[in-house]
């Protein structure tokens, strides 16, 4: 992996992920959450946060089957889920991937019927489905994930919905990856909390396939296949960038016989440290109580003072010279200073304990 510009750069990566629903929105740069660039590295095994469940992931989980039971019960409209299409154990018979056929593409719906799609969601969030008119409207993000397994069903017909959930609604953190889900259990969806918004995609998107299909698709040829990612944003994406700026290598046979001499040494070093260290502090206030006695003893003219000891001779010397006022400098003549300053490489080794870094 190399840095260039703006960009990284890969070796063409033999087995990618796909064009999900979700990394579908994300390229298109409509997803205030993540970015093209993130989307890219997950899609390249690049980098990729870790999964971990939370009180709105686990809340999903548990509310979207009484959803399909909801459609089916209030408006008779037949849905599936996955299990049903599928049978149990659904996601390692697919690996995540209703669309194993299908290039570059890929992802699970949530529902589906005999033509139509359904896209369930929750959220505490009810602002951000308010349109300009004050009417419910999905955001565009969400919208377009729908939209994506609709076109690849081959479906015109869309169905959203969304569930508006309140803090007592969603589970108890109990901390350490466990929940108790008993609040979220309790839920159930009715026509005060939860919506459902019918589209067609060939209406809401009369050019879905040349303003969103054919760009997605040569986001793939142009950064997925080459291993060129899209431009990164250094604010957006700076946690992953100081991950993937962090070269991290394995030591050679050699330096890994010096570095466990290291080890050993430092381990012994700090022992005998934290025996002395008391006694260090006591001659740091020591020396600091004669450094402040010598300096009274300076004469106009004089650069040192000296204090004999029984065993050391103590001396102070008093350094003048001039310091060259940068932050002035660059307020008065910013110019001066950006063609007279030039850049240096230096390098730092820190050795960090390696059990509380991975604690």
């Amino acid at each position: 992996m190399k840095f260039v510009e703006n960009h990284i750069e890969i070796d063409p990566p033999r087995k990618t992920k796909k064009l999900t629903a979700t990394r579908f929105a994300t390229i298109m740069g409509l997803n205030k959450w993540n970015t093209p660039f993130s989307a890219w590295c997950e899609m390249t095994k690049t980098y990729e946060d870790p999964f971990s469940e939370s009180i709105y992931t686990l809340a999903g989980k548990i509310i979207e089957p009484k959803v399909i039971r909801y459609l089916n019960e209030r408006y008779f409209m037949d849905v599936k889920s996955p299990t049903d299409v599928y049978g149990a154990d659904y996601f390692k018979k697919t690996w995540g991937d209703f669309f194993p056929d299908v290039e570059a593409f890929g992802g699970m719906w949530d529902a589906k019927g005999d033509g139509f799609v359904v896209e369930i969601k929750t959220t505490k969030r009810s602002e951000d489905w308010q349109g300009e008119n004050g009417e419910v409207e999905p955001p565009i993000y969400y919208k377009l994930q729908a939209a994506l397994y609709a076109y690849l069903l081959g479906y015109d017909q869309v169905y959203m919905t969304c569930s508006f959930l309140s803090e007592k609604d969603y589970p108890i953190d109990l901390g350490g990856g466990k929940f108790d889900p008993t609040p979220t259990e309790a839920f159930e969806p009715n026509l005060d909390n939860t919506v459902v918004i019918e589209f067609s995609l060939n209406e809401a998107f009369p050019h879905f396939k040349e303003d969103y299909i054919d760009p997605a698709f040569r986001f793939w040829n142009d950064h997925v296949l080459t291993g060129i990612s899209p431009d990164f944003d250094e604010k957006k994406d700076a946690p992953i960038l100081a991950v993937l700026r962090k070269n991290t290598v394995e030591p050679e046979a050699d330096i890994a016989s010096l570095m466990a001499e290291a080890d050993k040494l430092i381990l012994a070093i700090s022992k005998a440290d934290s025996k002395l260290q008391e006694k260090r502090d006591r001659l740091d206030a020591i020396k600091k109580q004669i450094t402040e006695k010598m300096k009274t003893e300076f004469r106009d003219g004089d650069k040192k003072v000296e204090l004999p000891g029984a065993k050391h001779i103590w001396t102070l010397q008093r350094i003048t010279s001039n310091k060259l006022d940068s932050t002035a400098l660059k307020k008065d003549l910013p110019d001066v200073v950006k063609k007279y300053t030039k850049t240096s490489v230096s390098y730092r080794l820190d050795i960090s304990d390696a059990e509380k870094k991975e604690g």
